[in-house]
């Protein structure tokens, strides 16, 4: 076990917080990185698999966290650059992994993922495509009017029922609904003022 090799794959991970996400240019709205993006999109593989029991979870999620993981070293490309830009993310995992112990399991995730033959395979396609609708429809509700376009062809790129039911779900819901959905709750109304009258109740208990 070579553990000053997985200490050098440990750094190059690290990487992905500060590679960014480079489609957002074009939208002309947002920025995330590949990091924050692997995140969410490794839950909604959670998700997806809980959705399709039939499904292996721990394969899914694990193929949704090492997805972008060749990014690290070749950046990321989106629509517009794959047109004229070729990367070889095969190679690129092959030489980040070929020492680590465990790194045959990362590259038979990746080529099935790419292979995208199997249930799981097409279940992390779908999540990365929802991570993606996600996003966009939070831009969408804050004023962005070029973010359905986006939308609209993401939807055409999920091929799962589950996916494609989760996508309805969350093209009907506000971004902000989680939180901001009690706002004629009187908290919103005084909550502030109650949480300041505590703060000068306890001030003068203590003098």
């Amino acid at each position: 076990m070579d553990l000053k090799a997985l200490a050098d794959f440990l750094f190059e991970v690290g990487m992905l917080k500060r590679t960014p996400r480079t489609g957002f240019q074009f939208l002309g709205a947002g920025h995330e990185s590949v990091a924050d993006h692997s995140l969410r999109c490794a839950i909604i593989g959670y998700a997806l698999a809980r959705m399709a029991p039939e499904a292996d979870l721990q394969k899914v999620v694990l193929m949704c966290l090492f997805h972008d993981l060749a990014e690290a070293r070749t950046g990321d490309h989106n629509y517009v650059n794959k047109k004229y830009v070729t990367c070889d993310e095969t190679a690129a995992i092959k030489d980040m992994t070929d020492n680590l112990f465990f790194g045959a399991e990362i590259r038979e995730l990746t080529d099935e993922l790419q292979e995208r033959a199997s249930l799981e395979a097409a279940l992390a396609h779908d999540a990365d495509q929802l991570e993606l609708i996600l996003q966009l429809k939070e831009l969408g509700d804050l004023g962005n009017p070029y973010s359905k376009d986006w939308i609209s062809a993401a939807l055409k790129r999920l091929c799962t029922a589950p996916a494609k039911k989760l996508a309805h779900s969350v093209l009907s819901t506000e971004f902000c609904n989680w939180w901001f959905k009690e706002r004629e709750d009187e908290w919103w109304v005084n909550g502030g003022q109650q949480a300041q009258s505590r703060d000068l109740k306890s001030i003068g208990k203590k003098r």
